[in-house]
Order: C-alpha cells, then sequence, then structure tokens
C-alpha cells in the first residue's frame, strides 16, 4: 500500500532548535523573563480559564481595539498572531509568491529560514558584521527583483545588537517601495538606548514598513503564543486572510490585554531586568569576554570554536545556556541570584 506523498522539500526544512530544559538546571536559554505573570494578568487568566469550554474571538477584536489603543493606529492596521513567530510566516504566505526571495541578517532569529521555506520562497542570508550588527549595505546590495520580505530584527536576536535611527533610515530610503521591510522588535520594551527607534514611527510614514511585538518576553506570556503586527492596511489585512482560525486561545487574548493594563508594574520589573544587563555585560568583560552592546534580554559570547565547550561547562555547573553551532552562546538575564551564578561559572571556566 503506498503512502501519500509530502512535500519533497521537507528533508531540507531548516529546524527550530528551542532553548533546552533541563531538570534540577537553572534555564538561561530562551530569553523568558524570571517572573511569573503580574498579579492582575494572573487573576485575568484565572477569570479566562473558567470559559475555555467556548471558542475563543477567533478575530481578536477586543484584544486588537485595545492594542490599536495602545500603539495609537487604527484597528485597520493591527493584526494579531499565536505569537510573532506565526506573524513572521503568515507575512511570507501573504506577501511571497513561489520562488520569491526572504532576505535578512544571519544570524538573526532562528525561525526566520523555516518560515520562509515553508512558505515556498527562497532565503537570502546576509552575514552580520564584525561587530554582530546588521550589515545594511550589503543587506541594500543583496535585494533584486524578486525580494518580497527583508526581516531586520531590532534588537537583534541572538546578539542583542541593535540598528540605530540614521542608519535604518537610510536603509529604508533606499529599499525599494514594492519590496515590505519587516521590523522584527520582538524585545522592544528592553530598549534604552535613544538612538535606536520606535519601529512604528516608521509605519506611520511610509508605506513599506511592518512591525512586529510580542508579549512572550518583556510581558512573561511566553507559555501562551501572542503578539501582533502594526502594518499597511493591506498587509494587516492580509495576515489575517491567512490567520489560522482560532489559533490565539481566549487565555492568550485576555492575557495581554491584561498586561496592557498593568504597564506600570511591567516597566519597573523590565529597568531590574536592564540594571542586570548592564551588571552582567561588565563583569563579563571585566573577565576578559568580547561582549557587544546589548538592547535585548540577554547578552551574546562570540566564542567561535568554543562555543560547545563553554555550554557544556555552564550545564556542568546546572546552567542551561543557548549555543550556535560555532558562533556563540545566549545567555538570558535573569535574577541577580541566577545572575551571579552564571558569571561564577563565566569566571571559572576563563580560570
Amino acid at each position: 500500500m503506498s503512502a501519500v506523498p509530502t512535500r519533497s522539500d521537507l528533508g531540507s526544512l531548516p529546524v527550530y532548535v528551542p532553548g533546552r530544559t533541563v531538570e534540577g538546571a537553572i534555564k538561561l536559554a530562551s530569553n523568558e523573563v524570571p517572573g511569573g505573570p503580574l498579579p492582575s494578568v494572573a487573576k485575568a487568566i484565572v477569570e479566562a480559564a473558567a470559559n475555555v469550554n467556548r471558542y475563543p474571538d477567533s478575530g481578536c477584536n477586543a484584544l486588537s481595539a485595545r492594542i490599536a489603543t495602545e500603539v495609537d493606529f487604527p484597528v485597520s492596521q493591527i493584526a494579531i498572531g499565536c505569537g510573532s513567530v506565526s506573524l513572521c510566516q503568515q507575512l511570507a504566505q501573504a506577501v511571497c509568491e513561489p520562488g520569491d526571495e526572504v532576505l535578512y541578517a544571519w544570524r538573526s532569529f532562528e525561525a526566520y529560514p523555516t518560515v520562509t521555506q515553508v512558505a515556498n520562497a527562497r532565503s537570502i542570508k546576509v552575514p552580520l558584521t564584525a561587530g554582530h550588527e546588521h550589515d545594511l549595505d550589503a543587506m541594500l546590495a543583496a535585494i533584486t527583483p524578486r525580494t518580497k520580505v527583508v526581516y531586520v530584527c531590532n534588537p537583534n536576536n541572538p546578539t542583542g545588537t541593535a540598528v540605530r535611527r540614521e542608519a535604518l533610515e537610510r536603509f529604508l530610503d533606499a529599499v525599494p517601495s514594492t519590496v515590505l521591510v519587516v521590523l522584527d522588535e520582538a524585545y522592544r520594551e528592553f530598549v534604552t538606548d535613544s538612538e535606536v527607534p520606535d519601529g512604528l514611527e516608521y509605519v506611520r510614514s511610509r508605506e513599506n514598513v511592518a512591525v512586529l511585538r510580542t508579549f512572550s518576553k518583556a510581558y512573561g506570556l511566553a507559555g501562551l503564543r501572542v503578539g501582533y503586527a502594526v502594518a499597511p492596511e493591506n498587509i494587516a489585512k492580509a495576515l489575517r486572510q491567512v490567520y489560522v482560525a482560532f489559533s490565539v486561545n481566549m487565555i492568550a487574548q485576555a492575557a495581554a490585554i491584561a498586561s496592557l493594563d498593568a504597564s506600570d508594574e511591567l516597566m519597573a520589573r523590565v529597568k531590574e531586568i536592564v540594571g542586570e544587563r548592564e551588571r552582567v555585560r561588565r563583569e563579563l568583560i571585566d573577565a576578559g569576554y568580547d561582549v557587544p552592546d546589548t538592547q535585548a534580554n540577554f547578552v551574546w559570547l562570540p566564542l567561535g570554536e568554543e562555543t560547545p565547550k563553554f555550554a557544556e561547562f555552564a550545564l556542568d555547573h546546572k546552567l542551561v545556556l543557548r549555543p550556535y553551532a560555532t558562533d556563540g552562546v545566549r545567555v538570558t538575564i535573569s535574577t541577580p541570584e541566577e545572575n551571579d551564578l552564571f558569571l561564577e561559572a563565566a569566571r571559572a571556566y576563563k580560570a
């Protein structure tokens, strides 16, 4: 009996590799915030759970309206997804024809190659600079008539480096108007450099820019999977057209609304993480590590061939980090106590 054939290219499909979880170890691998949901958010989660026998609002209407108020855009320019990673895939599906090109820096967000190929598009990877930043000139040079989407992860995951205003505006000015530039701002809440612009200002002033944001990082809702896009109306409409019905559940929607309503508490927690980020980076540099400036809730150690060895050394010390082949290790900023344990291991590795 013959099996039903699947797509011939599935064997080459890049597999997204999440951060490991090891029982008994401290997980600093997935850029999760160390605290749970804020108290008011936890209350909203419990209340929403009482109604899980009902379907969620597939249109995410209440959440879309709340986000529209938060970002000061019309609802018609908002699209909700099952995390911003889902929106990345929806964008490729909505914009690209088979064989079209999606361009991004590398290394950058691990999901970009996968979502691109799933959409039958072709990945064009442009290496980062020696300073672990987007090489915007090289990205411009890589644009062809088949390029439909350019992802700019800002701050970049996994390096934490960020594109500043002058460079980004020069880049946007040069990108053809038929190419959609997607500013993936999953870590926007952790940005403290005033020269790193809020991507929403470019959605207001340009017709080929979209911004992605998530509730997984600063908002602490990684397990609920909800993100959003702010985009030109035609792009937002297309995202809603390829949305998988009911994929953002009612608990996620309620928690996201409650999180937006608790912004003061949220930013207090973010401020603590940013303070720890600066301390950890400073102490790593003092210990002899090369650590690029980071605007996210993690640090990047470009360790090259030492990457696997360093990650295993950390695991021996009950610390789970996120190694990237022979490029480097990404380390999530956590509580002061957990950060101290990581710093102790990092110093021991150098000894």
